[in-house]
């Protein structure tokens, strides 16, 4: 499996210093940006454009940005997003007309690719796309709003695509937002997630003239992370 990547989501970041933000969580140990993007039309919320990637890529953010798309329809926004400066995109099946077609609209505009369930969504579309998949990533709360509650049939979820993953022998990253916080994270992994996306359990950390204040939290997942492999 996959070395575990810790990624804060911006969503839960004070967003009048979000270049600082970045920064800070960056340096506490996180490895990858996540980004959620809604549409208001998708999911109930409304929230970031490409502007603010590219704005974050000028200030200086060089890690991973991981853009996890809750938009319909998804097409008209990949090309954005990718000369924004995203690294991988991940949308929702639903919000797709031609799930191949978009995948591939990831590829060429030179981004990873990913396609995104939501907790009641079955995973049968995972079966004619593994070949162009990056990552895999399963929402363990219904998407549009940061601070839910982790959903615990999510985990049988993980296990079976972590089945999959390792039939297809294909090196896809497979990831979990929603509810993920350091009393959670090792029973996660222990399930089959590599990598972690984390709002406010990681933002909502400490004080915010402290620029360590994200150091503590990061080392509580991480600790946790390490007791999955000892």
């Amino acid at each position: 499996m996959n070395e575990f990547w810790i990624a804060p989501s911006i969503l839960s970041a004070d967003f009048a210093r979000l270049g600082e933000e970045v920064d800070d969580v960056l340096k506490s140990g996180a490895d990858i940006v996540h980004f959620d993007v809604m549409d208001n039309h998708y999911v109930p919320n409304l929230t970031i454009g490409p502007l603010v990637c590219e704005a974050l890529r000028k200030h200086g953010v060089t890690a991973p940005i991981d853009v996890h798309l809750m938009v319909k329809p998804v097409d008209r926004i990949i090309p954005d997003f990718a000369k924004a400066g995203a690294s991988y995109i991940t949308f929702h099946p639903e919000a797709s007309e031609h799930i191949d077609r978009s995948l591939q609209l990831v590829k060429d505009s030179g981004c990873k690719t990913g396609l995104v369930f939501n907790p009641a969504t079955p995973l049968n579309y995972l079966d004619h796309v593994m070949d162009k998949l990056d990552m895999i990533l399963l929402m363990s709360v219904n998407p549009g709003f940061g601070g839910q509650s982790f959903i615990p049939y999510v985990l049988d979820k993980v296990r079976e695509c972590r089945r999959r993953i390792d039939a297809s022998g294909r090196n896809i990253r497979l990831e979990i937002d929603g509810g993920v916080n350091a009393r959670n994270i090792r029973e996660i992994a222990a399930a089959g997630c590599d990598t972690f996306v984390a709002g406010s359990a990681v933002f909502g950390a400490g004080k915010a003239e402290d620029p360590n204040r994200y150091d503590s939290i990061i080392r509580a997942l991480r600790d946790e992370l390490a007791q999955t492999r000892a």
